[in-house]
């Protein structure tokens, strides 16, 4: 299944992202919490947006390689999920407002699409 392998990439992202969260708060010597560290935060938050967006992603992806939908397609949608996801955290933590907004439209795009991809090679086509 080609969406395993944007699931393992997005999976890997998550722990990186995790790391980053482990290495600030030992830096801060912050054991719960953020201790009001705008760097601790943004660790925090970049992991957290991770953990809330790829999820959905994901199983809008295996779902649309289901439903046998072109391979193009889940490779696109593929793409776009952990290009925006990298994005936006990147941009979290440097505090980069052109990549932030880049990567969370880049996130939409790709449910929006999926879901409608879904919609169209999977929902739909029991109607029809």
């Amino acid at each position: 299944m080609i969406s395993s392998i944007y699931a393992a990439l997005a999976a890997l992202w998550i722990v990186w992202l995790s790391l980053g969260v482990i290495k600030v708060r030992r830096a801060k010597q912050v054991r719960l919490g953020d201790g009001n560290e705008p760097e601790l935060q943004a660790a925090i938050r970049a992991q957290g947006n991770a953990t809330e967006y790829i999820p959905i992603s994901l199983i809008l992806l295996v779902l649309l390689e289901l439903s046998k939908s072109p391979i193009a397609l889940v490779h696109v949608g593929g793409c776009l999920i952990i290009a925006g996801r990298i994005l936006h955290a990147k941009a979290l933590r440097t505090d980069n407002l052109r990549y932030r907004v880049l990567g969370m439209q880049l996130t939409f795009f790709a449910i929006i699409g999926l879901a409608i991809a879904n919609l169209v090679y999977g929902g739909l086509t029991v109607f029809l």
